[in-house]
Formats: structure tokens, C-alpha cells, sequence
């Protein structure tokens, strides 16, 4: 069970922090990732990691801006948001998979809730 956190109301330049706590112990292999969804449009890949190695993954639109990291003792996966833009308002969503390719959804077996992230302009 995934567990995000850490949304809200921000101005454009602002930054957040999401967080993103797994109840079990994620072991090697399994990759965790950022996913979200505006209104109207389809879910989109943001950042991923590896649980092992921490390897990064981003999409163009947050590369260099977003940041995807994990704490293993935690069991969490923080994605740092600065300079955000109005674009960057949707929901926000943690999920790990363990197989397929990492940029696609339909790969992700376990999926958190969602936490609303709106910039303003």
C-alpha cells in the first residue's frame, strides 16, 4: 500500500515536496515512480527511481526542476518540485512496478491515492 503526501496550493516559481511512504519493504528490483493526471487528459510519466542504485528517470517537461529520490529505511520516495508552472497542476501519483518499461503506466502494479498539486499564476 502506497501512501503520497505533501500537496497543495503554490504560486508559480514555488516549490513542493511529495512524498510517497510504502507500508511494505520494497526490495531490489522494484522501480517507484511519479505519475500525474490533469483534468481532461491522460495520465503522464514524471520521474522514476530505482530502489536499488537509485538510477533517475524524468520527463522532458520536469527535467531539471523536479527531483526523485528515496530514503530505503523509509520505505518512501520524495519527489522535490521547484520552479513549478500552472502546466504543472494536476494530480499527483506514487506507484512501483517491478517489470515492464518504467514510462509507462499499464507497467505499475501498485498505485498510491493522489495528492493535488495546483500552481497559480
Amino acid at each position: 500500500q502506497l501512501q503520497a503526501s505533501g500537496g497543495g496550493l503554490v504560486e508559480a516559481g514555488g516549490s513542493l515536496r511529495l512524498s510517497c511512504a510504502a507500508s511494505g519493504r520494497l526490495s531490489s528490483g522494484y522501480i517507484a515512480g511519479w505519475f500525474r493526471q490533469a483534468p481532461g487528459k491522460e495520465r503522464e510519466f514524471v520521474a522514476a527511481i530505482t530502489w536499488t542504485g537509485g538510477s533517475t528517470y524524468y520527463a522532458d517537461s520536469v527535467m531539471g526542476r523536479f527531483t526523485i529520490s528515496r530514503d530505503s529505511a523509509k520505505n518512501t520516495v520524495y519527489l522535490q518540485m521547484n520552479s513549478l508552472k500552472p502546466e504543472d497542476t494536476a494530480v499527483y501519483y506514487c506507484a512501483v512496478k517491478n517489470s515492464g518499461s518504467l514510462y509507462l503506466v499499464t507497467s505499475y502494479a501498485y498505485w498510491g491515492q493522489g495528492t493535488q498539486v495546483t500552481v497559480s499564476s
